[in-house]
């Protein structure tokens, strides 16, 4: 599956806020949102509402693309949960995003790269795929070979809460998560609404 490589400190201008965590926010210069005329922001539709809103949802996970986010809807459909519970625990359940949940990488950008480099294992595997979903009770881990890199031991120090539906084992580079999450337990990096994504991508998908 292909990586997002395009500009993102645009995006974060563009939301407002330094979505990706990145530890130079892009915003300390620049806080307006990007062009001549950023500084002014026009009234949206619904439909611009609705887009902007799921644009939020796939930038908060690393640019996840559209034609994977329109998979996950379709899933979630089927689901005999709540579609927008079903829907968000597909993101939050990735592999790359419980890399970078776990502190074992420093952005979700780095958490990708760690996945697709064959640096993170799973019950003690190897698994290459970012979109990999972790269920509940399996140990994510850094690769021995792969524990004294500076980025994983950066992001290890680095601040940043652990989601209480996670565990953590710093010592050996590693943790798990105990339950699926719920849907206000998943620390977003600004506001998004859910259901009205799953209103819109039913409606277009």
């Amino acid at each position: 599956m292909a990586r997002y490589t395009g500009p993102k400190n645009r995006i974060a201008r563009r939301f407002g806020v330094n979505v990706f965590g990145r530890v130079r926010n892009p915003l300390l210069h620049k806080p307006n949102p990007p062009g001549m005329h950023g500084a002014k922001r026009r009234k949206k539709s619904d439909f611009g509402i609705q887009l902007e809103e799921q644009q939020k949802l796939r930038a908060s996970f690393g640019m996840i693309s559209r034609k994977k986010t329109v998979r996950y809807f379709k899933q979630a459909a089927l689901s005999k949960e709540s579609t927008p519970l079903a829907f968000i625990r597909f993101f939050e359940c990735r592999l790359d995003t419980v890399v970078y949940r776990l502190k074992l990488a420093p952005t979700i950008f780095a958490a990708q790269q760690l996945v697709s480099h064959g640096h993170v294992l799973v019950d003690g595997k190897k698994v290459d795929i970012r979109s990999f979903q972790v269920k509940p009770g399996k140990v994510v881990s850094i690769k021995p070979k792969s524990q004294n890199m500076a980025m994983i031991k950066f992001a290890l120090e680095y601040t940043r809460d652990l989601p209480e539906y996670l565990s953590q084992e710093p010592a050996k580079f590693a943790g798990q998560m105990e339950v699926l999450p719920e849907l206000d337990q998943i620390p977003f990096p600004l506001p998004v609404n859910v259901p009205l994504i799953c209103e819109f991508l039913a409606h277009t998908s």
